[in-house]
């Protein structure tokens, strides 16, 4: 059995420039103050006004068409961005989640209407968006969702609880995937999706906070809330369908192996770092492993862009990514002296906290290695 990924060619010259000029600009608002780098910012590093700066040059909605407020840039183009923002540890979580795959899911499969209300927000920076995808006692299994959604006059009343929603609590808009109809024969029928306004009286969101003392997750309560029938997105039973393509945006980005970047970046510029012959070899090694992994994820986001479903290449992306992740901080670990200075070492602990989080959002890794195994087996 064969399974291959191709290699990537070296991305265009023109592309060099804009890299340029986005390192120009992020260096600026870093001398001004205007962010503070820091690891895993594209979750927990929420400033709209860094968003709306970004958007003001360009830098958001790029592969959105001018006609609902993008610049019909590249997914080349957008992924050299991507990666800049992620190894300065730029606050992007304001835009992330409506940029990565909420803007692409609404573009397949909203309505006319729907495009219209929410792309060009998206593209200004203006619409942050959240996922309902998790439930209790669900784990991953997304499948087995009991939101249900009932119809009623003029719309759907939504009944159920989603947890641990990144962003919930900020978020202009939810997109839910609920239960509408029975699962028959197959759990993956009878789902949909819905694009859910904020705030709303019958939604009730509380926090979640993590071991790090932050608030990035929430519970979210539909306590019989009333959806218009436009709010629904797509086809009604298709929301299995639906997800597993977001998903195939969600899991093979870099952010999936350069949440942790500012602070290898950081070590490596230190002397316990460069006196160190075993610390240089080692990396040596994730080097080498980072570059494997970029050539996956831009294999994955080309045929994306072309339209297709690497859903099984996406999940080993997903799971090869966090675990070098959790990998790379160990080293770090392993490596950093008692002389390392106290910014760097509040960096390593407020990271070490977070990595436990890595293997978890996007599908835990067993999840994410039985999609791989059941994708080769049926090849």
């Amino acid at each position: 059995m064969a399974f291959v990924i191709g290699a990537v060619d070296d991305l265009p010259p023109a592309l060099h420039e804009l890299r340029l000029d986005v390192r120009a600009f992020l260096r600026q608002e870093i001398a001004s103050g205007g962010f503070r780098p820091t690891p895993d910012s594209w979750l927990s590093g929420f400033d709209p006004a860094f968003s709306r700066r970004l958007a003001a040059r360009g830098w958001v909605g790029m592969t959105i068409p001018a006609a609902y407020g993008g610049h019909a840039r590249s997914a080349l183009e957008r992924y050299v961005v991507t990666e800049e923002l992620l190894v300065a540890g730029a606050p992007v979580g304001a835009h992330w989640i409506a940029d990565r795959q909420m803007a692409p899911s609404i573009l397949r499969n909203g309505t006319e209407e729907q495009k219209r209300t929410y792309l060009p927000g998206i593209a200004r920076a203006e619409h942050i968006f959240a996922i309902g995808m998790s439930e209790p006692d669900s784990g991953s299994d997304l499948a087995s969702v009991r939101t249900r959604a009932v119809e009623a006059d003029g719309g759907w009343r939504i009944t159920g609880t989603k947890i641990w929603t990144s962003g919930a609590h900020l978020a202009t808009a939810l997109i839910i995937l609920v239960r509408t109809d029975p699962a028959g024969d197959s759990k993956h029928a009878g789902l949909s999706q819905f694009i859910v306004d904020l705030p709303n009286p019958a939604i009730t969101i509380s926090p979640i906070i993590t071991i790090d003392g932050h608030h990035h997750f929430n519970e979210v309560v539909f306590d019989d809330a009333f959806l218009p029938a436009t709010a629904l997105l797509g086809r009604r039973g298709q929301g299995w369908k639906q997800v597993t393509e977001e998903l195939g945006n969600e899991r093979s980005g870099p952010e999936r192996f350069l949440s942790a970047m500012p602070l290898l970046l950081a070590w490596t510029r230190t002397k316990g770092c460069l006196g160190d012959p075993v610390a240089r070899a080692e990396v040596g090694g994730l080097v080498a492993r980072l570059v494997a992994l970029r050539q996956l994820s831009l294999a994955v986001a080309g045929r994306l862009a072309k339209g297709e479903d690497p859903a099984v290449e996406a999940a080993l992306v997903k799971d090869m990514g966090t675990a070098f992740e959790g990998e790379m901080v160990d080293v770090i670990r392993r490596h950093m002296g008692p002389d390392a200075a106290p910014e760097l070492r509040a960096m390593l602990a407020e990271t070490v906290l977070r990595v436990p989080a890595f293997t978890l959002r996007g599908g835990t890794n067993e999840v994410l290695r039985s999609i791989v195994a059941k994708g080769l087996s049926s090849r």
